[in-house]
């Protein structure tokens, strides 16, 4: 339950990474019914893949989309109470989590299985003992309290930092390896700083009665959990560790300085890090790792300062309270359920309004199914079972009619001048599409797993990827790499390999149906390839190049003009207030919201090639236009606790789904689509509308 915050700052950009294709600039589209194959079937949803029940034709299109979309649906749905969210990709990862269940299932019900087989039904068995785990209560990170215990000087603290990879604690300095991002043929570790507790550090500074309540919880919280541990005075040292975590959240960046690439690009050799960065033990640090560390990147440079500063001027016996906290509360899934439960009424109820845990088996399944786990096993015999070949050639043809959709975009900007436009294109053709599941397969020889000693399978996981990391350090980057595995609902763009993944679990309704109507797929699907297209083009994205290099590949004057639009974006997207007092922060969101509004243009505009000049049909009464954008508001419709909101605002990239289903208030199809009127409360004036790409 318990979200740890990383410290690296990763240049992979999701949505809520095959060999390089041909382009296609000059071909026409195809639309995704001209690349069925099989006999044509009735869609999922609807008679063309909207559900039009989901409408609430009260609300005018042009007020609030998002309703018009699927008010009815938002007015009647009623919250479980294990969820602190539902919408579109809620529904599609429920169906991936069934399909999964049953995989595990059939497969732990055999006696004849492969190794991997093997693997993955001892971890699912281990993890759904209770009665063993209810047995041991806090036995299993026994070894690691005590640890915690002997602490005795600022040595013993680093090294357990430098362990939390393998521990599972929190840590306020931390980080991981990833791309050199002037290299991206090499790899290189990152270093930030983290070790909060609670989901951002305005949880912590704000003096708002909402924050303090939430805060006032969290000290009750943390004494519950030491009282697990066997700790005494837990009150008081429960406030002196929130007293610390405040420390620690003073001396972060504020989200939207940690997302900027110019800033968190500080590469520096490990033979100049202790001049630049005294009164840390970073032999000792990375001893623990086990990398070998040449060079590395400083994402934070001064935030990095600020915590080497807290862990030599703290009280070490605070340091110790904060470990053992930690140490409980970021592997409270992993021991008894008393355990897990106290956690769960800060982590799930108090802090996201979910009124009851998610059953264990999908909690497993969560666990089990990260790239750090058993989840290419696992994929592998999903994409066999649930991914049609057929659905990843149209994807294919997709994403070459959405490239040849930006190219003439590109070519056609008014603000962009020759030499950058140049340079765009060549970024463009470089795009790499990554489409349902890995050419290569991740080998799990060597990682051994036992039917029942749950945390052993969690070390021994963790010590199996971090054995991998370190071997490849140093070695060429491996370009098959995967961020995602297949039964994710979900899609990325990454910058160093400048490649756009889409895992075959999102290739569904209401994303992508084969047998609906083109108008929209493309609004689905296409809406969300253009997306991750845009990313690349993005206020981040676009301070890398064509081969993944991060370098100015703009003009002056073509950046300014970009920073311009970029800068009316934000300001368009930080008057949306969804809960009292609390804003969208447009400066945070702003890669998101330039990927929604840019990759809705790409999608339009492929669309309209799709169509080869003829007038799209109507279909019960709508539109081919009227189509494609509902087929965009109804991807993002959304349910949530206040709570989960306020925890999206706060901690996350993207705005909410009821301000992304309204994007299209910056396209002029749009308006002439569902009348759209000056006086209507989405109307913008023909120069406010924000169109970069």
């Amino acid at each position: 339950m318990k979200k740890t915050l990383i410290a690296a700052t990763l240049a992979a950009t999701f949505l809520a990474g095959c060999s390089k294709p041909e382009t296609t600039e000059t071909a026409a589209p195809k639309t995704a019914v001209e690349t069925t194959t099989a006999p044509a079937e009735k869609p999922e949803l609807g008679s063309f893949g909207v559900d039009l029940t989901a409408r609430n034709e009260a609300v005018k299109p042009g007020d609030d989309f998002f309703m018009y979309a699927s008010g009815t649906w938002y007015d009647t749905y009623v919250m479980p109470a294990d969820k602190t969210r539902y919408g579109a990709f809620s529904g599609l990862a429920e169906r991936s989590e069934e399909r999964v269940k049953e995989i595990i299932e059939e497969i732990a019900a055999r006696d004849d299985l492969n190794a991997e087989e093997q693997l993955i039904a001892d971890f699912y068995n281990a993890y759904m003992d209770t009665e063993t785990l209810n047995k041991l209560g806090v036995a299993p990170i026994k070894p690691l309290l005590t640890e915690i215990n002997d602490v005795s000087s600022t040595d013993d603290l680093t090294k357990l930092f430098g362990q939390a990879w393998l521990s599972g604690v929190n840590s306020p300095i931390g980080g991981g390896m990833w791309f050199n991002r002037l290299d991206p043929n090499k790899y290189e570790m990152s270093l930030g700083a983290g070790g909060l507790g609670l989901p951002d550090r305005s949880y912590y500074l704000e003096d708002s009665e909402r924050f303090e309540k939430t805060r006032n919880a969290y000290v009750v919280h943390i004494a519950q959990m030491l009282e697990l541990a066997g700790v005494d005075n837990t009150t008081k040292r429960a406030q002196a560790i929130l007293a610390l975590e405040t420390k620690i959240a003073q001396g972060h960046w504020p989200r939207e300085k940690r997302r900027n690439r110019d800033l968190t690009l500080n590469q520096i050799k490990r033979s100049e890090l202790n001049s630049t960065y005294p009164g840390f033990n970073w032999d000792l640090y990375f001893a623990q790792t086990g990398y070998k560390v040449p060079q590395l990147n400083v994402s934070q440079p001064e935030p990095i300062k600020a915590m080497i500063e807290l862990i030599n001027q703290e009280d070490l016996a605070v340091w110790k309270d904060y470990l053992t906290y930690h140490a409980l509360s970021s592997n409270a899934e992993l021991l008894s359920e008393d355990v897990f439960n106290t956690n769960f009424a800060f982590y799930g109820k108090e802090l996201n309004g979910q009124q009851e845990p998610r059953p264990r088996w999908k909690r497993a399944i969560s666990q089990m199914s990260s790239t750090d786990s058993l989840g290419f096993a696992i994929g592998k015999v999903y994409v066999a079972r649930y991914f049609p070949e057929s659905s990843k050639q149209q994807m294919s043809e997709l994403v070459e009619n959405l490239r040849t959709a930006l190219g003439e975009r590109i070519d056609n900007l008014d603000w962009m001048g020759a030499e950058t436009k140049v340079n765009a294109r060549a970024k463009l053709a470089a795009f790499v599409p990554k489409i349902g599941y890995p050419d290569v397969w991740q080998s799990f020889d060597g990682l051994t797993i036992s039917k029942n000693d749950l945390m052993a399978n969690i070390r021994n996981t963790r010590e199996f990827f971090q054995a991998d990391s370190v071997a490849k350090e140093l070695e060429k980057t491996d370009r098959n790499r995967w961020g995602m595995t297949p039964q994710r609902v979900n899609a990325y763009y990454n910058s160093s390999f400048n490649e756009i993944v889409f895992p075959a679990a999102i290739l569904q309704p209401p994303f992508f149906d084969p047998n609906a109507d083109a108008a929209v797929n493309y609004g689905g699907i296409g809406a969300v390839i253009g997306h991750e297209m845009g990313h690349g083009f993005d206020d981040q994205g676009s301070k890398s190049d064509a081969n993944g290099v991060q370098r100015n590949w703009w003009t002056d004057s073509d950046r300014a003009a970009f920073d311009a639009k970029a800068d009316q974006l934000a300001e368009q997207y930080s008057k949306y207030e969804p809960i009292e007092g609390n804003f969208v922060n447009g400066r945070n969101s702003l890669g998101e919201n330039i990927g929604d509004v840019g990759g809705l243009a790409m999608a339009y505009h492929a669309y309209k090639l799709s169509l080869n000049g003829k007038e799209a049909p109507v279909i019960d009464g709508l539109t081919g236009d009227q189509r494609f954008f509902l087929a965009w508001a109804q991807v993002w419709k959304e349910k949530r606790t206040e709570q989960s909101m306020l925890n999206q605002l706060r901690g996350g990239t993207h705005a909410p789904g009821r301000f992304r289903a309204q994007a299209p208030r910056n396209h002029d199809a749009w308006y002439k689509a569902f009348n759209v009127q000056p006086g209507d409360a989405l109307y913008l004036p023909e120069d406010q509308r924000v169109r970069i790409w």
